[in-house]
């Protein structure tokens, strides 16, 4: 996006030239949706809502939003995720704020609020525990579909922790979530109870998070996503500490990696839960465990 020419026949650097200049060099660059980037960068740049691009399609930008755009195009052909660029991703249908202390909420992770939402909303005023809450999507998604629930998040991270503050405010629910700091049950009362246990916790192998795409390893936090030698250790953990905090009957759920399907299904049975289902993300891959713990 070099300055145009002064001369008369110079083209001018319109919404619709930016986009098609910035699509092609994002698809050089990598990019897998190079278009969709594009216009969310460019609506960021601008200030406005993505429809606005259409409807002012040879609209010409002004040269501050070109030098905003500039900027973000270039951080974005180094692999830096548009999440982080523009400051928000769209989970289950809301707006959450994330930076880069904090995971980018996936689509695959909208079935573990599903299930989750599926077993709580039956009852009438449901307990809900949030492990490795990060952004806060997870509980903040919960919260809003279960209007009787009360919903309590830990993470380890005091920054991460801001970041779902800041998601709970923004979707007031603030009242009726509570976070705390510390390493997965770790700032709870050794007497508190739940019906529901859920987690997306770090359970990417150590040695595998180098073979990640570069927009992953180079930018995500690490401590949300390492998760050991063969990326079970805080999953584990979770398997034997639930039991002292699950209501008798209540469900313990977590996302995994599909190939740890076998090994998680054998831990489960180790540590004694029942009724254990593994559920598959939107591409049909073993992502979930959903699992009942009877004292």
């Amino acid at each position: 996006m070099s300055q145009p020419s002064s001369t008369p026949s110079a083209q001018p650097w319109t919404i619709r030239r930016v986009l098609e200049w910035t699509t092609g060099h994002l698809q050089k660059n990598g990019s897998e949706t190079p278009r969709l980037e594009a216009e969310i960068l460019l609506a960021h740049a601008r200030k406005c809502k993505r429809i606005e691009l259409y409807t002012n399609y040879d609209l010409e930008l002004t040269d501050a939003v070109r030098a905003t755009m500039r900027d973000l195009v270039n951080r974005r052909a180094k692999r830096e995720p548009v999440a982080y660029l523009v400051g928000y991703r769209e989970f289950f249908s809301l707006e959450f704020h994330v930076t880069a202390d904090v995971l980018i909420p996936r689509p695959e992770t909208e079935t573990l609020v599903m299930e989750a939402i599926a077993v709580a909303k039956p009852l009438p005023t449901p307990a809900v525990l949030d492990l490795c809450t990060g952004s806060g999507c997870v509980a903040v998604a919960i919260t809003k579909h279960c209007p009787t629930a009360t919903i309590t998040a830990t993470d380890i991270s005091p920054a991460a922790l801001t970041i779902a503050n800041e998601n709970a405010a923004r979707h007031k629910v603030i009242e009726r979530v509570s976070f705390h700091e510390g390493d997965l049950f770790a700032p709870l009362a050794s007497d508190q109870l739940f019906d529901v246990i859920v987690s997306n916790p770090p359970y990417i192998p150590s040695a595998e998070i180098a073979t990640l795409d570069a927009d992953v390893q180079q930018y995500e936090p690490r401590l949300a996503l390492d998760g050991g030698g063969d990326g079970l250790d805080i999953i584990r953990r979770i398997l034997v500490d639930a039991k002292a905090y699950l209501e008798p009957g209540g469900w313990l759920m977590f996302e995994f990696t599909p190939e740890q399907v076998a090994t998680i299904l054998n831990l489960t049975t180790e540590h004694g839960y029942s009724d254990a289902t593994i559920v598959k993300d939107t591409a049909q891959q073993p992502r979930f465990l959903r699992a009942r713990y009877s004292k």
